[in-house]
């Protein structure tokens, strides 16, 4: 009876964890500023990681197609700056190169598909150039 129920016991534990992997959504992920020498000149570049929030593990093989750099944390937000994807070093890091034209607060917003998620991973980072 007890190896019964020891079975029933997995199969619902199973369940249950199917389960919650179905119900995982964008809010699972999250995107932060890895690099921490942002200095005002071209070619500078950022180093995000991406984390999956479950399980504490980087994110690798996520698919960045939408990026914008401006300025809205200091009033300015039509002034932007391109943004270039650069080749990955380290797994769950992505790098970009952009040119940050002016001291001050710039917002990075990046938009990426993750293998298996329905939902786009989303996020407005903030950082700031120093002259």
């Amino acid at each position: 009876m007890t190896n019964m129920f020891r079975r029933i016991c997995g199969s619902v534990l199973a369940l249950l964890i199917g389960a919650c992997a179905l119900w995982a959504g964008a809010d699972d992920y999250r995107f932060e500023v890895v690099s921490t020498d942002h200095r005002v000149g071209s070619g500078v570049t950022i180093e995000l990681r991406l984390t999956d929030l479950r399980t504490g593990q980087p994110v690798e093989g996520a698919v960045i197609y939408a990026t914008r750099m401006d300025m809205a944390p200091d009033g300015m937000e039509t002034m932007t700056s391109p943004v270039t994807a650069l080749p990955a070093q380290v797994p769950g890091t992505y790098l970009f190169s952009t040119d940050l034209t002016m001291a001050g607060g710039w917002r990075f917003s990046v938009a990426a598909k993750v293998q298996g998620e329905p939902e786009t991973v989303e996020a407005e980072l903030e950082l700031r150039a120093e002259p």
